[in-house]
């Protein structure tokens, strides 16, 4: 039952990645332009970055965006509104821990509309993330 629940949870923030596809490219040019290199995303004419599998479960977690710039890795996530909120808590959660055990860097890009959901996901679970807002 519970795996069920993550798969539908996971088809939701697929869906919401489609809808706002327009977004995540401008998010990606963004980055472009900042000097970001070997950048992976979730859209076509780019490599999916790298999934993490929650061992003896179905859960898979795959970050938005991840690239770097001056030999340090960056996670991006898209800070969008999503009717399940809890996968991306947890979701966000465990990208700070993973970038921060290894020296790397998370970061969050929203935009207008988005800022208030993104700062009550943050507060939620005790993050003090600077936004990147476009």
């Amino acid at each position: 039952m519970l795996s069920a629940i993550y798969s539908y949870i996971i088809y939701m923030i697929a869906q919401d990645k489609k809808e706002n596809k327009t977004f995540f490219t401008e998010s990606v040019t963004y980055l472009k332009n900042l000097g970001y290199e070997n950048i992976k995303a979730d859209l076509d004419g780019y490599e999916t970055p790298k999934s993490f599998h929650k061992k003896g479960t179905d859960v898979v977690i795959t970050p938005d965006i991840t690239c770097t710039r001056r030999s340090i890795k960056y996670y991006f996530e898209i800070g969008l509104k999503s009717e399940k909120p809890k996968l991306l808590k947890s979701k966000w959660r465990f990208l700070d821990v993973l970038s921060r055990m290894s020296g790397n860097n998370f970061k969050i890009i929203t935009k207008k509309g988005h800022y208030k959901f993104t700062n009550e996901i943050l507060s939620d679970i005790n993050l003090d993330k600077n936004l990147i807002k476009l």
